[in-house]
């Protein structure tokens, strides 16, 4: 289980502290949810799950506003729990005093944002899904190349530095070397980053350790992207049958996923940056519902069939 310090969650989304509770430093959340609670404010707290962060918008401070202070001090007791993350207050609206007192019963932060409610909400819930889901690294190079996520992998030695690299050089944009943090944040959706202590560098053999953002600026780099096809480099192998058509559809399982796949032959002579890129360009347009290789592959069958006629 993984979980998103308060602290960091505030830090974020520049949230001011209207009340930080004694044990702030140790406050965390571990649900991607945001709870919005305004049936939980009317008395009604069935299926209600007070360890996610709570978010206040117009609707439920108005509904606290038609209530004499001693109504709205028992509604929000009701309401509070010592489990709460924390309290978002939406549109810099106001705090009511007893909200501020509950919340020093039950040790809740209570945080604002000048935000609108339903653009927080939403950005809160990306960054949650992203922070609060399942992980695990894996050993290669993340790109971008022409819009898609590109993940290379192969043995150590086999290029992937050197092919990373010469895509810089080309105009995309490098994710991660080395190791690729992958996160499940859709049921379809794997998005890749890197460790933070080694964002952006890369280790070249006889060179050693280079900053990409200093050297080709920060239109060469990108945080995070989305992994849309694996491309494993390996030596070339006279006794193996590589795909020359690519008819037939390969895919790597990551974290449960599938993931369109493509193996790679390395020897002296091949570009391999070209190829990343073709391969990348192609991926596109299969997205797109056209498929070079089952299109010449229908036109020779038909011209086949036809001269049989």
């Amino acid at each position: 289980m993984y979980k998103v310090m308060i602290k960091e969650f505030i830090k974020q989304f520049e949230l001011e502290i209207i009340y930080a509770s004694e044990n702030l430093d140790d406050k965390y959340v571990t649900l991607m949810e945001v709870n919005r609670p305004g049936l939980q404010l009317s008395g009604y707290l069935g299926y209600f799950f007070p360890e996610r962060i709570q978010l206040m918008g117009n609707m439920e401070i108005s509904y606290l506003g038609t209530f004499d202070s001693k109504t709205r001090y028992e509604k929000l007791e009701n309401y509070m729990d010592d489990q709460m993350p924390c309290i978002v207050v939406a549109r810099d609206l106001t705090v009511y005093e007893e909200m501020i007192q509950v919340a020093r019963i039950y040790n809740v932060p209570i945080l604002r944002t000048q935000e609108v409610t339903s653009i927080f909400l939403s950005s809160a819930i990306r960054y949650l899904n992203r922070e609060l889901a399942e992980r695990i690294s894996l050993h290669g190079e993340l790109l971008e190349v022409y819009g898609e996520g590109i993940l290379i992998q192969g043995e150590s030695g086999v290029g992937k530095s050197e092919t990373a690299l010469e895509l810089v050089k080309r105009g995309h944009r490098l994710i991660a070397d080395d190791v690729v943090e992958i996160r499940k944040v859709g049921e379809t959706t794997l998005l890749g980053t890197s460790p933070e202590d080694i964002r952006y560098f890369i280790e070249l053999r006889g060179i050693g350790i280079i900053d990409v953002r200093s050297l080709y600026g920060v239109g060469s780099i990108k945080k995070y992207d989305n992994i849309d096809m694996v491309i494993n480099l390996e030596l070339w192998d006279e006794n193996k049958r590589y795909s020359r058509l690519g008819i037939v559809d390969e895919f790597n399982e990551i974290l449960g996923i599938p993931i369109p796949s493509l193996t790679i032959p390395v020897r002296p002579g091949r570009n391999l940056a070209i190829i990343v890129e073709v391969a990348a360009m192609n991926t596109r347009q299969k997205n797109m519902g056209y498929n070079a290789a089952k299109v010449l592959h229908d036109r020779i069958e038909k011209k086949f069939k036809g001269g049989n006629n």
